[in-house]
């Protein structure tokens, strides 16, 4: 029997998803930011309890574990890493102070950037005097024209030493094409400070964690991975320990924001942003051909933020290849997931200077002291409580019972905060709140959709989250949606996704060639492109060897950034081949970069005779890894009477209050079907049916919501 432990690690809850041969069960925990070790042993717990096994006899027959974080984001969002020092070019010292033209507003949001008067610069990760600049120089060519003053340099070491330096970064001009003086640094910290002294204190080199051209994200990368790596570390050895103890000694996974999971021994700190909607595009990724549908939006809502993520075309086909971490551009290659603040926690509020507009987000109340209805202190009104108050959560049985809503208080907040202020009854400032919220999420999908060259009514809707499956018939009307699928662990749809993933790695060089000159001459230095190809595939074995992965079950791909002469940005594309060996290979390439362009930019953007340049090389290593598979029942009756458990008042748009059917969803059964208004309450969120849209438990137990009056398809017809 095949068992495998899949845990999401968020700011609020912690996600577990386990599969054990064809059985499978999930859960939910509260956080414990002060040890997340703790938050994940008791989901594990509750997940063993439901299999009537103990946690020591779950992990024994368990093969592999895979966790994603928020931990990374977390601790950058606190600013409180270790004092870092920041070794580079003599002259280049204020590169990351200075940044590009763009850092001022690098991340912030539209509501801050436009109040320019007021806007401050971000406040950088390491203080000036933690910078020193090395007299060392190497040219754009990898030569050494003035090597490396040691002596110099020891001097400067001691004084960050002194100056509290708990962490060494390392990013020297031109150190992606030659190396030897970021390993020559190296090399010198470590025999001056070894584990005798204050303790080998954990050296970055960018030429490792980024060996890509440009200073600046370069530098940034490096300079966040040393910053986080220190609480990663703690944090993961911690659960590490913990599944020693109970004599676990499989393989501990973390889920990659590249699309795919690596060892946590191979995993940089910065290669765990946004892995939890990450996995989740990866999950819709892997169920999208139940439904005979290529194109698919994910979109998970629970107390912070909104996620969206696409699956267009049947692939997870869009990254950032510059992506903004926090307030800082970095380089890197992460699957792009666009996130806003809108969540059960998004505060309501009304500005009196804008004539008493509503507005609902991006601030929240987080987990502590939470909505208004949590009673620990919140007199905010959130989404959370607005739902409260248009009756569409039960009090008694928010997550699974274990947290008992204060209705009085949530009416109390809506009604002094929001209702008041706008002269109409509470029922009708929570639902304008809710329109708001569902508004501006729907709007965000619309837009991601449309802006990539998509109908947005080509796609089908995953409610993901906690809040998902509340708003989900909400944000879809919005989006101009069809048809949404909300699952039975869609709250912990991100847990489920990582059991979907493989085992990837990137590995990048950044080398700048010539495919096709300006005279029209094709590349004909095959040995040069070739050997490139070979060290980054030979740095993939080593990995996978070190990871107790047989290399030989790799399957290889390169990807390489690309651009037309005279242009400032590249594009990325799969080559074909993984070497050049002949014209035949560089037409192949040509072709596949000439139809890449064209597909992002149109065809009249094609300017092959300004010559084609190649600038970075990307090799992807995957092994396939076991997938979930997906089980059916026949459907039956659509009668849904055996799983109505009464009725309770819910406040409709266009109805007002309303005597709604309430369903229990562990009792539906596959083929039950019914219409809108009515409310499925599981342990772990509640599947809200608008008025317009009928509901359906399919053959593999999902949730069809469907507009009334779209035909009756099926999704698959509808595509």
């Amino acid at each position: 029997m095949t068992t495998a432990i899949d845990i999401d690690i968020g700011g609020t809850f912690t996600d577990c998803y386990i599969a054990r041969g064809e059985e499978s069960v999930w859960c939910k925990a509260r956080t414990t930011a002060y040890d997340l070790s703790v938050c994940t042993l008791q989901a594990i717990e509750e997940g063993a309890a439901k299999l009537d096994l103990s946690v020591e006899q779950l992990l024994a027959e368990t093969g592999i574990v895979r966790y994603s974080s928020t931990i990374a984001m977390n601790k950058l969002i606190q600013r409180n890493g270790p004092k870092v020092a920041l070794i580079t070019t003599h002259g280049f010292e204020d590169t990351i102070l200075i940044g590009r033209c763009s850092q001022w507003a690098d991340g912030l949001p539209f509501k801050t950037t436009r109040n320019i008067a007021r806007m401050k610069r971000p406040e950088p990760l390491v203080d000036r005097e933690m910078v020193v600049g090395v007299a060392e120089r190497v040219d754009s060519t990898g030569e050494v024209i003035y090597p490396l003053d040691e002596a110099r340099f020891l001097e400067q070491l001691r004084g960050l030493v002194d100056r509290g330096a708990r962490s060494f970064v390392v990013s020297l001009l031109w150190s992606f094409m030659n190396p030897v003086h970021e390993q020559r640094i190296k090399e010198l910290i470590l025999e001056e400070y070894g584990d005798a002294y204050l303790g080998s204190m954990p050296v970055f080199l960018s030429s490792e964690v980024s060996p890509r051209i440009f200073e600046y994200p370069r530098t940034m990368m490096t300079l966040l991975n040393g910053y986080l790596h220190q609480a990663m570390y703690h944090e993961l050895m911690g659960i590490a320990e913990e599944f020693r103890e109970r004599a676990y000694r499989k393989p501990l996974m973390m889920v990659h924001n590249t699309g795919g999971m690596a060892s946590v021994l191979k995993t940089s700190a910065v290669n765990t942003f946004n892995g939890g909607p990450v996995a989740g595009v990866m999950g819709s990724y892997h169920l999208a051909p139940l439904y005979g549908y290529k194109n698919v939006i994910s979109a998970d809502m629970g107390g912070t933020s909104f996620d969206i993520g696409m699956v267009a075309e049947g692939s997870t086909r869009f990254y950032q290849f510059q992506p903004v971490i926090d307030t800082w551009t970095v380089d890197a290659t992460i699957l792009d997931v666009r996130s806003i603040g809108a969540g059960g926690g998004s505060i309501i509020q009304v500005n009196p200077l804008l004539g008493n507009q509503l507005t609902v987000g991006p601030e929240s109340a987080g987990s502590n002291p939470g909505p208004a209805c949590y009673d620990q202190g919140g007199d905010l009104p959130t989404v959370t409580d607005a739902d409260l108050v248009l009756g569409y959560l039960n009090p008694d049985t928010f997550h699974g019972g274990r947290l008992t809503l204060d209705c009085d208080l949530a009416r109390k907040a809506v009604a002094e905060k929001v209702a008041g202020p706008l002269g109409v009854p509470v029922e009708e400032a929570a639902l304008l709140a809710k329109r708001v919220i569902d508004g501006t999420m729907g709007g965000e999908i619309y837009k991601e959709t449309v802006l990539k060259g998509f109908d947005p009514r080509d796609f089908i809707l995953f409610a993901l989250g906690g809040a998902g499956p509340v708003h989900a018939t909400g944000f879809a009307e919005a989006a101009q949606l069809e048809t949404v699928v909300v699952f039975p662990y869609s709250s912990t749809f991100c847990a489920f996704g990582s059991s979907t993933m493989d085992i990837v790695h990137l590995y990048e060089k950044s080398l700048h060639l010539h495919l096709i000159d300006l005279n029209g001459r094709t590349f004909d230095d095959f040995a040069t492109f070739n050997a490139v190809v070979d060290a980054l595939i030979e740095r993939g074995r080593q990995d996978f060897r070190g990871e107790g992965v047989d290399p030989d079950k790799a399957e290889w791909q390169l990807e390489l950034d690309m651009k037309f002469g005279g242009q400032l940005n590249t594009s990325r594309t799969i080559s074909p081949v993984l070497h050049l060996d002949g014209e035949g290979d560089v037409a192949a390439l040509y072709k596949a970069f000439e139809a890449d362009y064209a597909a992002a930019y149109s065809a009249m953007g094609l300017t092959p005779e300004a010559g084609v340049e190649i600038e970075n090389f990307v090799i992807r290593a995957t092994v396939r890894m076991p997938k979930p598979a997906a089980r059916t029942r026949p459907l039956g009756d659509a009668d849904p009477s055996a799983a109505r458990t009464g009725t309770r008042p819910a406040y409709w748009r266009d109805i007002g209050w309303h005597e709604t059917d309430i369903y229990d969803r562990e009792r539906l059964a596959p083929g039950n079907s019914f219409e809108g208004p009515a409310l499925i309450e599981a342990s772990d969120t509640t599947i809200v049916v608008e008025p317009g849209w009928s509901f359906l438990l399919d053959e593999y137990g999902n949730g069809l919501i469907r507009r009334t009056g779209a035909g009756g398809r099926s999704p698959a017809q509808q595509g």
